[in-house]
């Protein structure tokens, strides 16, 4: 068995244009990467062998997709809180390269089942709907998960990826790897599939195992996120943060941040609606996010539907939050606002009023 392209994987380091330039609050922990690398490394060959018995999923595995801070956190987050799917925990995604041995690990440490005289109880799976720029706080809060994403795919970043690039992609053992953690958890698998959203139809027609729940936000306030964003990250509104469009090459270059980011939004909207188009409807569901904050429990019985359709069957009583609050509030200066309006017509031929 050829295990050298996963080793360099391991072992390579991050290459993204967010990778330098970051504000203090933002700047990789070296030590914790290090550690990272040569635990993955060490664990790796083990995983390769074990999951070898595995094919694909048997349930249907969600992928919640729809962009940089259109509320694909929270719609996380709440996921998880449900019981009814397992998920990538920061405890987990430390195991990016042997998430089945990880999945294990985590399960003795955290499952009451494994319980012994209460030996280990500091890891709690309680957590709280907040983030930050997408990092959630607590062992067992939800992953992005990007570090396990890049072990299969060609990209560093969220990008369309060309046709002659799907060909490297690892669907094999990405496969693998999904059925060996949903063997562990005895449930579903759901997480972010955002770093690949650009090319939904290529895991559509590699797989009929994957439901994608698109989640969508009024383009306003995706565009207000995300120069807020840049902010954070960077310092700076004038560094691309996040998902790039087909047409970055050109956008990055324009000399207005907002027109950036207005190009960006509406790019990246229509890449997904037309890889959502070419998903079967029964794989597919749309949700807006001021609709998932007015009323979650609707959501539920959207998202049960379409899981009974592929086979599996979530309780029938919801036991959730009635609502969330909203982040759609204006936060710019009525200048930027008027600027952001005439970004997007200019982009989309539509007025958007926040």
């Amino acid at each position: 068995m050829d295990f050298s392209r996963h080793t360099e994987v391991l072992n390579s380091p991050e290459q993204t244009t967010m990778e330098s330039g970051r504000t203090a609050g933002y700047q990789r922990n070296e030590k914790l990467e290090h550690i990272l690398k040569e635990l993955n490394t060490l664990l790796h060959r083990a995983e390769a062998e074990t999951v070898q018995q595995f094919h694909r999923p048997q349930y249907p595995v969600l992928l919640v997709v729809g962009g940089p801070r259109t509320g694909s956190t929270v719609m996380m987050q709440w996921i998880a809180r449900l019981g009814v799917f397992a998920y990538p925990t920061n405890l987990l995604s430390r195991f990016y390269g042997a998430p089945y041995i990880g999945a294990k690990i985590q399960l003795m440490l955290t499952h009451p089942d494994y319980n012994y005289k209460d030996e280990i109880l500091d890891f709690s799976g309680d957590f709280a709907y907040e983030s930050d720029l997408g990092k959630t706080r607590g062992a067992l809060a939800p992953n992005d998960f990007w570090y396990f994403w890049r072990r299969f795919i060609p990209n560093r970043e969220p990008r369309y990826l060309e046709p002659e690039e799907l060909h490297q992609i690892d669907m094999t053992n990405f496969l693998r790897e999904l059925a060996a953690l949903e063997h562990v958890f005895q449930q579903p698998w759901a997480m972010k599939g955002m770093i690949l959203e650009q090319n939904l139809s290529f895991l559509h027609q590699a797989c009929p195992c994957f439901l994608f729940l698109e989640i969508t936000r009024h383009p306003f306030y995706n565009i207000q996120s995300l120069l807020e964003s840049r902010e954070k990250f960077f310092g700076t509104r004038n560094r691309w943060y996040s998902i790039k469009p087909r047409e970055y090459a050109w956008l990055k270059d324009l000399p207005d941040p907002i027109m950036q980011v207005a190009g960006q939004v509406y790019y990246k909207n229509e890449a997904l609606r037309r890889e959502m188009e070419q998903v079967d409807a029964a794989h597919r569901l749309q949700i807006r996010y001021e609709d998932f904050c007015a009323h979650p429990e609707q959501v539920y019985y959207a998202l049960r539907e379409k899981m009974a359709q592929l086979g599996f069957t979530m309780p029938a009583e919801y036991r959730g939050p009635r609502q969330f609050p909203s982040a759609n509030k204006v936060r710019l200066t009525p200048v930027e606002v008027e600027q952001i309006i005439e970004a997007y017509y200019h982009f989309s031929g539509e007025r958007i009023e926040p």
